[in-house]
């Protein structure tokens, strides 16, 4: 996996800051969970015949700690985001980094979003928030600045879902800006000229790098990547994995806020 960047400010001679040192805490508690995938890696091999060690999960339903409030806090819940799904009141966020070009964020997308928003999302329990965090070079970057054109004609999500589709070539063309164009038109993206201006607009450039940025400064480093309520989960886990994960996150949720009662 590449490695973490975290970005951070210099701080001044003799002065706490705390705002720094809530990121690095955030960081930590990320890192040691980066840590445990890679451990748990090691010891598990893909049984589809690829070879490749699949990604490993970090929370255990069952075994979960306290959420981490920093981690937890990264939850925007503003009902204008075009690129959220589901309530901005529901208890449970989960948090997505993903690039287009990420085979295992297409797997997600084909084989557990689906599922997560039947039962989920529509139901109002699970509200889901895609990052962009392009990490595979200039089609990846290109692609996310078109998902996030698409949202501001509300069709990020259906962009989202043509986009994955079907399993694509990494950095062959697929995600050209021509076939770009072509899936956002059957996306039903209405304006293709408004799409194309607003793919290459500094506004789409400062969405994508706020994203990136926030995900690096978590210790990100490989997509996708999901915070479950503040708890990190690696990887396109089978469904009942985020099942478990999002069930057991509810039902904390429904007893913090009978606590509060």
């Amino acid at each position: 996996m590449p490695g973490t960047s975290a970005h951070s400010a210099s701080s001044g001679a003799g002065r706490s800051r705390p705002g720094r040192t809530r990121r690095v805490v955030a960081v930590i508690v990320l890192a040691a969970a980066v840590v445990t995938a890679v451990l748990a890696l090691t010891l598990r091999h893909d049984t589809t015949g690829g070879g490749t060690a699949a990604p490993a999960t970090v929370s255990t339903p069952g075994q979960q700690e306290p959420a981490n409030p920093e981690l937890l806090a990264l939850a925007r819940r503003d009902a204008a985001d075009p690129l959220a799904l589901g309530s901005p009141d529901a208890p449970v966020v989960l948090i997505e980094y993903s690039d287009f070009q990420c085979p295992f964020c297409g797997r997600f997308a084909r084989e557990t979003k689906p599922d997560l928003v039947r039962d989920y999302v529509d139901k109002g329990i699970l509200r889901i928030e895609w990052r962009n965090f392009p990490v595979f070079g200039a089609e990846s970057d290109r692609a996310a600045r078109a998902g996030w054109a698409a949202g501001q004609q509300s069709r990020f999500w259906q962009f989202h879902d043509e986009a994955y589709a079907e399993p694509r070539r990494r950095n062959a063309g697929d995600f050209s800006e021509d076939n770009l164009i072509a899936m956002a038109r059957k996306a039903g993206v209405g304006d293709l000229a408004r799409f194309e201006k607003d793919m290459a607009s500094d506004a789409a450039h400062q969405a994508v790098t706020r994203d990136s940025e926030e995900g690096y400064a978590i210790g990100v480093t490989s997509t996708p990547a999901f915070l479950v309520n503040g708890r990190p989960v690696l990887g396109a886990q089978p469904t009942d994995v985020f099942t478990d994960i999002v069930d057991e996150a509810a039902e904390q949720a429904r007893q913090r806020e009978d606590g509060d009662e």
